[in-house]
């Protein structure tokens, strides 16, 4: 790193970097303390939540500062790593260590003997992980920026499948992995097209090119594609629904709640801030992909009947809202309307952080569940909020959030992007004036099926009387786990009552994006939150709260006034059964079956239909991914055949061997003569 005399001198960068290498430090003690379950639970974890609470407060302190550039002298000789503090990376790096603080603290009580790899190790795939993602969004140069892209994939790839002896699990994280490095060959491909063959791979370099709109649009495709393959973008979104439930439910809390952040992040700096011109038809792209992600993800989040692959398919759609967000920024910039592509990028960033927080909660929820019970099947659960009442409360927090409910954070956010749609009959394109409104409409019914999705989840595990006896033995979270939680039930209260603050610190990004910012208009509202003008609309939170409180507040007087506080208790209305059981409430695939109807187009249905000779006849219903068999499947049938007749060139005498390398040299020789 470049020195910088005295400590009274030193950056934020700096201590960031110190606060990134505690990290690695925390890891490399875990290869140490290999098998030491307790000083890693108990130490080792806490050690990483509260770097993870300083690195917040520093890139907080960051967020209003100028940019901070510094050259670690590592990598290659005449290839050091370039790093920059802006306000872009500052606000990632606060999304990924908020996130990050809770998923640590209660993965000081998760984890535990049986997760099929030593404690240790574990520890310190973790803290690198989080370590590359911090690193990801410091990055100021395409080799720094894929080294590590790379170590952040393979830490996770290695978290993934930390119960390796189950082949399905190692089938999930090749797969990902997979599907992770050909998404790295795109944006490696971009950063070539980015350097406009001038041998420099520097941000700064990349920045002062002029390129051309064919060249621009090349590497802005580029990058959608290998940033799109992580966030999970349909079609490249197959690794998601399987690679989150293989992994511990602290580690699918990061990867939904924080990683695929960084391919956001990537999205914003290439096209904002890498390329110096924007296009209105990749914003079109960006919309298109981004509903159809958010639509295909909603819908299939609401047939499943395994917790974490519901919440997975919900990450594709919340990812899908936020590229849809960015597609809107990008055609208001393209058409010079820098207050309105502002508006659009603030509901992003936005939108990135509650889903950071309220994701991460719904995931740990369902790892503390999955520990009490032992069961991840939303058939064989139900009424847990009874012995877990602590994790029941807490994850309700996080599936309203989720469905965008005030007074919480995901209802900021989709607010916020709705408002973005009001404006768009200001653009001067005719067309896209006919086509955003059913957009807009579309991502309304995106919202409303979020809903749908997150009443099932909680009605489903929660509420109603336990399918299974063994549940009764459900014990609830310990105290490391409700701490981790209750940090990130804070998050999304936090972010649903202080819209005005938290815009305040997303201001400096889109001024640094889009050249405009609302923190002026913002502030001018006093409690209210304006995005633009109070006659357009207007939001307050703490005064819809105080509602909320005084309308309670008075119903109870109302029913204590009229009832004289008398109360009686008698048996619930039970519908003429007098003796109810599990059986006879709704199930997972009773809740999803008007959905799996509506859209039956979405599925791939496989019906096994019962014998009249069986036993006890069942009628079953696969639900499958068209894009398994449109896509995916044929590609492998070909690679597979190309395999083959390339392995015929394997004969295995040394003559036939030497005949091809005579023949490749007599090639290199023709070629090299002309």
């Amino acid at each position: 790193m470049t020195p910088i005399p005295g400590p009274a001198h030193w950056l934020h960068l700096d201590w960031v970097l110190i606060a990134i290498s505690a990290w690695l430090a925390v890891a490399l003690l875990g290869l140490f303390t290999l098998r030491r379950l307790t000083l890693v639970a108990r130490v080792l974890f806490p050690a990483g939540g509260v770097i993870a609470l300083v690195l917040f407060a520093l890139a907080l302190g960051a967020a209003f500062g100028t940019p901070e550039v510094a050259t670690l002298p590592l990598g290659l000789p005449g290839l050091p790593f370039h790093l920059r503090l802006d306000s872009l990376s500052a606000f990632f790096l606060m999304v990924i260590a908020g996130a990050s603080a809770g998923v640590s603290a209660f993965a000081a009580g998760y984890f535990r003997k049986g997760e099929g790899t030593p404690a240790g190790l574990l520890c310190f795939e973790y803290h690198v992980f989080l370590a590359s993602m911090a690193l990801v969004v410091l990055a100021d140069d395409a080799y720094a920026f894929m080294v590590m892209w790379e170590t952040m994939a393979l830490s996770s790839f290695f978290l993934v499948i930390a119960n390796h002896r189950i082949p399905e699990i190692r089938r999930a994280g090749y797969l990902y992995l997979l599907v992770a490095h050909i998404g790295a060959i795109g944006i490696l491909l971009c950063f070539g097209v980015l350097q406009a063959n001038t041998g420099d791979y520097s941000f700064a370099n990349m920045r002062a090119q002029q390129h051309t709109p064919f060249w621009a649009s090349v590497a802005f495709l580029l990058a959608l594609f290998g940033f799109g393959a992580k966030a999970g973008l349909v079609p490249l979104h197959v690794w998601l629904p399987e690679a989150h439930p293989a992994a511990p439910s602290p580690v699918s809390a990061l990867m939904s709640g924080v990683m695929l952040k960084t391919a956001v992040y990537g999205v914003l700096r290439v096209t904002f801030d890498l390329l110096q011109v924007q296009v209105w038809w990749w914003g079109v792209i960006l919309l298109g992909l981004g509903l159809a992600s958010a639509l295909f993800g909603v819908v299939f989040a609401a047939a499943q009947v395994d917790m974490k692959r519901l919440l997975a398919y919900s990450s594709i759609e919340n990812i899908g809202l936020l590229f849809a967000a960015i597609g809107l920024a990008v055609l208001f910039s393209a058409y010079g309307m820098k207050p309105m592509a502002a508006l659009a990028l603030t509901a992003a960033l936005y939108h990135a952080a509650s889903h950071a927080f309220f994701k991460s909660l719904l995931f740990v929820g369902t790892g503390a569940v999955l520990h009490a019970t032992g069961e991840r099947s939303l058939g064989r659960l139900g009424g847990l909020i009874r012995y877990m009442p602590w994790v029941g409360w807490l994850t309700l927090i996080g599936a309203l959030a989720c469905a965008g409910l005030p007074p919480l954070g995901g209802f900021v956010s989709e607010w916020l992007l709705l408002q973005s749609f009001l404006f768009t009959p200001g653009l001067p394109s005719s067309s896209l004036n006919m086509l955003i409104p059913v957009v807009a409409a579309l991502i309304a019914l995106v919202s409303a099926l979020s809903g749908y999705v997150m009443v099932k989840f909680f009605g489903v595990v929660f509420l109603g009387r336990p399918r299974e006896e063994a549940l009764a033995n459900a014990h609830d979270a310990g105290a490391w786990e409700r701490l981790g939680m209750l940090w990130l039930v804070a998050g999304c209260v936090l972010l649903g009552l202080l819209p005005i603050q938290f815009i305040a610190l997303i201001d400096p990004v889109t001024r640094q994006l889009a050249g405009a910012g609302l923190g002026t208009t913002v502030a001018a509202g006093g409690w209210l939150l304006i995005p633009v003008t109070v006659e357009r609309a207007s939001y307050g939170p703490v005064i819809f709260l105080l509602g909320v409180a005084t309308g309670s507040v008075l119903a109870w007087l109302l029913v204590r006034g009229l009832y004289h506080g008398r109360s009686r208790r008698s048996p619930a209305w039970d519908c003429g059964f007098p003796w109810q059981t599990a059986r006879m409430q709704d199930t997972a695939e009773g809740f999803g079956q008007p959905i799996r109807q509506i859209f039956e187009p979405f599925f791939r249905m496989e019906r096994e239909l019962p014998s009249p000779f069986d036993a006890q006849p069942r009628y079953r219903v696969a639900i499958g991914d068209h894009f398994w068999h449109w896509i995916y499947l044929p590609v492998a049938a070909a690679v597979e055949r190309v395999s083959r007749w390339i392995g015929l060139l394997q004969q295995g005498r040394i003559s036939v061997y030497l005949i091809y390398s005579f023949l490749t040299l007599i090639a290199v020789l023709l070629v090299v003569m002309r």
